[in-house]
């Protein structure tokens, strides 16, 4: 079904300049737009693109609206063109649809209004399941659990027993949400398990990716702060304390009792090693190795993790070693000097 530009520009509160009549039938990215569609443009990094796209419409600032096309002005052109697309591909939002008949609900457990438990899936003794959640097949939620309203759990997501997700969480596919934290000690030449008798505390509008693990706390809760967004196979360790809008990207390890501060961001692949304090709004570069503490602000990079400046220092003397190396045996033929001699 096709819409007008017009009706467009009115969804995103844009500004028409051209044929606000003109009917689209999909968005696109610039690349794969077609006649009949419309594309966006956010930098004019992209401008030699668009003149050799197909697309009948553009959605940018004015300051790019640069030929004879029909533009939507707006501030901010991507976030506008999401809701565009949302608005012509968009599935709309299933009815909930109960609890089927082959999913398992302890007696003792509470359930909002407007559920939707999916086959297969369980739900344990004496946990509370907010309004309009979505339980899909194969989750499993422990005993004593507590969901806020409108949480999305995709196939396979594992709650131990104990575990709190606020309003809005989103966990997808294959998440192990409380398990043990990997606690030992070592007593009469063996490793004793130390029990884990802690739970997980996730805020509300956090999102969780696939197969990310977030461990109980060994005494206390794991905590894991509002609308911070874990991206797929993350590992977060026993006791930590993850602040508020956080990004952490795949693969990031974080060992036992750690501490983020608010927008702390952790690029792929770093690891962090335990009982390390990250201050707020920190960046960590990836595959950064961080075996201590971080203050606020700081952009840190490589391993071990130093601070940005002195990182790209390194990294430019590192490119001149091979110059260094012919230049030092240069001097030492000069001198007579043989490799193994050192002056």
């Amino acid at each position: 079904m096709s819409v007008t530009v017009r009706e467009l520009a009115a969804l995103v509160g844009g500004k028409v300049l051209g044929d606000g009549d003109l009917a689209i039938a999909a968005a696109r990215p610039l690349g794969d737009a077609r006649t009949g569609d419309i594309t966006f443009l956010e930098s004019d990094k992209h401008t030699t693109q668009l003149a050799t796209s197909a697309a009948s419409a553009v959605v940018s600032t004015a300051a790019l609206a640069s030929d004879g096309r029909t533009f939507i002005i707006v501030p901010d052109p991507f976030g506008a063109f999401i809701a565009i697309a949302q608005r012509l591909h968009g599935k709309p939002q299933r009815p909930p649809c109960g609890i089927d008949p082959l999913a398992s609900i302890d007696p003792t457990a509470q359930i909002g209004e407007g559920v939707s438990i999916h086959a297969f899936a369980r739900v344990g003794a004496g946990t509370v399941i907010g309004k309009r959640c979505r339980l899909h097949s194969g989750v499993v939620i422990g005993d004593d659990c507590r969901l806020g309203d409108d949480v999305v759990l995709h196939p396979h997501v594992v709650l131990y027993d104990g575990a709190i997700l606020g309003d809005r969480v989103i966990i997808h596919a294959n998440c192990v949400i409380g398990a043990d934290g990997f606690g030992y000690r070592f007593q009469n030449g063996r490793h004793v398990k130390v029990p884990q008798l802690g739970t997980v505390e996730i805020a509300a509008d956090v999102e969780i990716g696939a197969c990310t693990t977030i461990d109980r706390g060994t005494f206390g809760a794991t905590q894991i702060g509002e609308g911070t967004k874990i991206d797929n196979l993350v590992m977060i360790g026993h006791n930590c304390q993850v602040g508020r809008n956080n990004i952490l990207v795949s693969q990031v390890g974080i060992a036992g009792s750690c501490s983020t501060g608010s927008y702390v961001v952790m690029a792929g692949q770093v690891g962090i090693a335990d009982h390390v304090r990250i201050g707020d709004g920190a960046v960590i570069g990836a595959k950064s190795g961080v075996s201590k503490d971080v203050p606020a602000g700081q952009r840190t990079f490589g391993y071990p993790a130093m601070r940005e400046r002195e990182y790209l220092k390194r990294m430019l003397l590192l490119e001149k070693l091979p110059d260094m190396r012919r230049e030092l045996h240069r001097i030492r033929e000069h001198l007579g000097l043989r490799e193994d001699e050192a002056a």
